[in-house]
């Protein structure tokens, strides 16, 4: 039985209703056409956090990152791998903490590069520290019960 999946455009936050057995055919937006599901982590702020987080029934893992911290840069290219890997069964997506620090503060980070997998809007699990992609999909794996 096809189910309906509520998916939050990553570019205009415009709340989408696609079938599951669908998602493997990259949807676009409904509102304004861009790919749900990007090649590449899409960038948040805490609002859109938020619109995220309360619509979104794909669990969406998040790398809190900061521009001037190293590791953060020297991990990107491996989670953006991760994301290529495990999409459409996971979202990732970047917060810059240095920019949203009130993100940082709500969330209790205290070092970066930070990981937390969200689902169904709740933290699942959070990991501090550079991972290269094959650690990030295995710790999403062991993490993700579905």
């Amino acid at each position: 039985m096809t189910e309906m999946l509520h998916i939050v455009c990553p570019a205009c936050q415009a709340k989408n209703r696609v079938p599951d057995n669908r998602l493997a055919a990259n949807p676009s937006c409904g509102a304004c056409k861009a790919p749900l599901f990007p090649a590449a982590p899409f960038e948040l702020d805490e609002a859109k956090l938020n619109k995220h987080l309360k619509g979104d029934d794909i669990p969406l893992l998040v790398d809190f990152w900061a521009p001037w911290c190293g590791p953060c840069r020297m991990m990107a290219p491996m989670f953006a791998q991760a994301a290529g890997e495990m999409s459409p069964q996971l979202r990732f997506a970047k917060l810059d903490t240095e920019q949203h620090q009130t993100v940082g503060n709500r969330f209790q980070i205290r070092g970066i590069p930070l990981i937390i997998l969200f689902d169904k809007g709740q933290e699942v699990a959070r990991q501090a520290g550079a991972m290269d992609a094959r650690g990030i999909v295995a710790w999403v794996r062991q993490n993700l019960k579905r």
